[in-house]
């Protein structure tokens, strides 16, 4: 993790949470603050529609990565999500003001964001990389392969039906790990350690680990436990071929694929991780105690030692 460096950043992108009054407030006064500081904008589509009378430059989420030097998320830890997707392969750090519900990556309060954004042109923050996910899924007939695509928390396969156990085989560069009945099964990276995959059982992982966790949904077994490897390994989920089998892939719970029976996922690390920044101060275990209580037994809650 970095605490300062010489970068600087001269155009800022802008991706903002579609369909929210506050969202249009604060970035419409992000825009003028940035105006002030002689730096050159560039506003999500989906946002600058929504914006009073602006004449400004826009640019579609897709497209954004490559023509910005820092990208400025208003939203929630969802709209984080989606923009680190897009940003991520063009190694364009992200910055996030939080108008969501946890904020746990989005971590710059809409009070503090002026503040905030002269400290980040005076090189006066915090640097991390994220480790990246990229994906792919392999059809069975061998006649369609879908393109990559990349994600911040998790790739997940599980069942179309609820309440109805899938049969899947795991392997790990090309070597069989294990069959598994479950709901599913996620795969995620250290971000999405404390996402999804907490909620199944899962372990927190750092983020400065080159670690992926291998977490079944629901396993129908007692000894089917998560999994945790090194990150330089690729991941294959196998659909089971019996009859009838329908299943779901989706990546940050954003996007989904339809799966059929033998058709296979691969995933891996990405070759560029996501730069994060931050605010003097940030401290990972503290967003831990403080978002999602973590560690805070009897004696984080008195007041005398």
């Amino acid at each position: 993790m970095s605490a300062t460096t010489n970068r600087t950043f001269k155009v800022i992108g802008i991706i903002g949470k579609s369909d929210d009054a506050s969202v249009r407030k604060t970035v419409a006064r992000l825009i003028a603050h940035l105006q002030k500081r002689e730096r050159e904008t560039l506003v999500d589509t989906q946002v600058a529609a929504q914006l009073d009378n602006y004449t400004g430059r826009v640019c579609s989420r897709e497209e954004m990565g490559a023509h910005t030097d820092l990208i400025v998320v208003v939203g929630g830890d969802g709209t984080l999500l989606d923009a680190g997707r897009v940003a991520g392969p063009f190694a364009v750090p992200l910055l996030g003001v939080n108008l969501g519900r946890l904020g746990f990556m989005v971590d710059v309060l809409p009070a503090d964001m002026t503040q905030t954004i002269d400290e980040v042109f005076a090189g006066n923050y915090v640097s991390e990389q994220r480790l990246l996910l990229s994906t792919h899924i392999e059809r069975a007939d061998n006649t369609t392969e879908e393109p990559s695509l990349h994600a911040l928390n998790e790739v997940v396969v599980r069942n179309r039906d609820f309440a109805r156990v899938l049969e899947f085989d795991t392997y790990m560069d090309g070597e069989f790990i294990s069959h598994h009945r479950a709901d599913g099964i996620i795969v995620a990276s250290p971000t999405g350690s404390t996402a999804y995959a907490l909620s199944g059982g899962g372990p927190v992982l750092h983020p400065d680990l080159s670690a992926l966790a291998l977490v079944p949904i629901c396993p129908h077994t007692l000894s089917d436990r998560p999994l945790v490897v090194d990150a330089k390994h690729r991941i294959e989920i196998v659909v089971d071929d019996a009859r009838n089998t329908q299943a779901l892939f989706t990546a940050d719970g954003q996007i989904t694929e339809s799966l059929a029976a033998g058709d296979r996922v691969v995933v891996q690390r990405a070759e560029r991780s996501l730069t994060l920044i931050h605010p003097r101060g940030y401290n990972y275990y503290n967003i831990l105690r403080n978002k999602l209580h973590w560690g805070r037994g009897q004696k984080a809650y008195t007041d005398t030692p």
